[in-house]
């Protein structure tokens, strides 16, 4: 997105404006302090880059950086030729060149959280890099005091020995790998999990795993979590007791492949689950992170699945509609389970004197036809929801401030509904407040009513009973419904906010489709007991790992 664009290209120009000119204030002028000045600068530009852009290559700028320090400390010493400034200069030269082919394959290396394994080459090499920068920045200040060379020799032996010993340790890997396995292999092992929750998604998509992880605690089997970008492993161990295991290459996939393993489950089309569904002594099942009528809903891909777990008929309408042929005994509908904490409320909003309503803009998404995001029109729904006396819980989608303009947006709406709580006191939440302190389903249970962008909080919002609107932000007009089933059972809120008063109205005090709105509940989240609404994903589960096991049969719609 351009927000991302714009501070990776401004970490990229001050890493290598700082480097350039640290390097040329050095060399050129006597200005030794200030060169060292900005070498720091520089070094920190570095580090600030490598967090904007993890696989930034900033070789050209360590080693001007790295050689003005030298400069600069040759000359604040001013004793001639330092037999140890030149032994130090070398291992600098050799740290420079080596650190960052030893991160690249330490990131090559399985790794593992939850487990009683440890696996500290991986951990000591991806911070070789952030370790060469403290130690420049180290020297650099040694140069600036004027300390004796031997004092930024000792410094830099110490950095090297860790990279020595991560040298070794790869080599030993590469070329002699252990008999029966690594350590991470042999405690999965031990472990012996029955199935796997194999997960690829950008930086950000952590809520997509651990909206399934209680349930897959819940089906009382040994699992593990197998994740492929290194981003995402803290926020998933941190999650779950399960084995969590990163691994990046095809290799490491193998290593983790256990025998014990029956099923595989997957919660999004990402294109690296290919790397697991080759293994065809597996049964593949796909659960998806949500339920609605956007486009990735009726994803082709799902077709190469064994299983397809969805939340109800409307979901396999959905497929068909859109011209995807998949056989219907992959599809198993076990509801959305997400949804059992979900109160269920019949009484009309009218009976509310104050009622509280729920806006859940979704982003723009990667594609323009993918964009539902209505956060350009939105300060005249909440202006007008601020008129009707209403609360407004603002939730946007994780990814909002992916794009700058739906960030400034975003701002706009938070800054009108902080002014109207400190001049009325309504308890509007929004922020952290709402995103963070409150999951989806608190904030859904506070709600009396659902504005919502085409996106799958509809669906989870539809068990509640509750009435809720959809904005059409595309410019299907009256084709909007046949693109979008689920706006059927709602409020349409067209794009330029023209019915917006009537859409308020509607849902705040007349409802005229909460009947239809009933009746949609069952075709989009099945029909299963409220008490134990769960049980229909446990037992598909189950199922998959045992044979004797079958999901609950629905009960007849009324």
């Amino acid at each position: 997105m351009r927000g991302d664009l714009v501070r990776k290209l401004l970490a990229r120009v001050l890493t290598t404006g700082l480097a350039v000119l640290a390097f040329l204030v050095v060399a050129l002028t006597g200005a030794t302090g200030w060169g060292l000045a900005l070498a720091v600068a520089a070094l920190a530009a570095t580090a600030w880059e490598r967090r904007v852009r993890p696989s930034a290559d900033g070789l050209a700028e360590t080693v001007l950086v790295a050689a003005g320090i030298l400069v600069g400390y040759a000359r604040r010493l001013d004793d001639g030729f330092d037999p140890a400034l030149a032994a130090t200069a070398l291992v600098l030269l050799g740290l420079v060149l080596l650190v960052g082919p030893l991160r690249q394959a330490g990131a090559l290396e399985i790794r593992a959280a939850n487990l009683p394994v440890r696996t500290w080459t991986p951990l000591v090499a991806a911070r070789l890099g952030d370790a060469l920068l403290v130690l420049l920045a180290v020297v650099a200040l040694a140069a600036a005091l004027a300390l004796p060379a031997f004092t930024a020799l000792a410094a830099a032996l110490l950095v090297g020995a860790g990279c020595g010993a991560v040298a070794l340790d790869l080599a030993r890997r590469r070329f002699r790998p252990p008999a029966g396995g690594g350590p991470v292999g042999r405690a999965l092992r031990r472990h012996q999990p029955e199935f796997v929750l194999h997960f690829s998604a950008p930086p950000g998509s952590e809520y997509q795993v651990t909206m399934w992880l209680p349930y897959l605690e819940r089906i009382g089997r040994p699992f593990m979590v197998v994740l492929r970008e290194p981003e995402l492993l803290p926020a998933v161990a941190a999650a779950t007791r399960a084995p969590v295991v990163l691994c990046p290459t095809l290799k490491a996939l193998d290593e983790a492949l256990v025998p014990s393993l029956r099923v595989a489950f997957y919660v999004n089309h990402g294109a690296k689950n290919a790397h697991l569904i080759r293994f065809n002594q597996l049964t593949h099942v796909q659960l998806h992170h949500g339920d609605s009528d956007k486009a990735p809903s009726a994803n082709p891909v799902s077709a190469i699945f064994d299983k397809i777990f969805v939340a109800g008929q409307a979901a396999i309408d959905r497929y068909a509609r859109a011209g995807v042929e998949i056989p219907a005994d992959k599809f198993v509908v076990v509801g959305r389970p997400q949804v059992e904490a979900i109160e269920v409320r019949r009484e009309p909003v009218a009976a509310s004197a104050h009622p509280t309503v729920l806006y859940t803009p979704t982003w723009t998404g990667h594609h323009a036809d993918a964009n539902y995001c209505s956060l350009p029109v939105a300060e005249t729904l909440i202006r007008r929801l601020i008129d009707r006396g209403a609360a407004v819980i603002l939730r946007a989608h994780p990814y909002t401030d992916k794009n700058p303009a739906s960030a400034r947006q975003l701002a706009r709406l938070t800054e009108l509904l902080a002014a109207d709580r400190a001049k009325t006191g309504r308890p509007h939440l929004f922020g952290a407040a709402a995103a963070r302190e409150l999951t989806l389903t608190e904030c859904v249970n506070r709600a009396d009513a659902l504005v919502s962008d085409v996106s799958g909080v509809i669906s989870d919002w539809l068990y509640s009973g509750k009435p809720y609107a959809v904005t059409d932000t595309g410019a299907d007009g009256e084709h909007f419904v046949e693109r979008f089933p689920l706006a059927a059972s709602g409020y349409v809120l067209r794009r330029d906010m023209s019915n917006v008063d009537q859409v308020i109205t509607d849902l705040l005090d007349a409802d005229p489709k909460a009947a239809q709105r009933w009746a949609a509940r069952t075709r989009y989240l099945g029909d299963f007991p409220a008490d134990a609404y769960a049980e229909a994903f446990l037992a598909a589960a189950r199922r998959e790992l045992e044979a004797d096991w079958a999901v609950p049969a629905q009960r007849a719609v009324v």
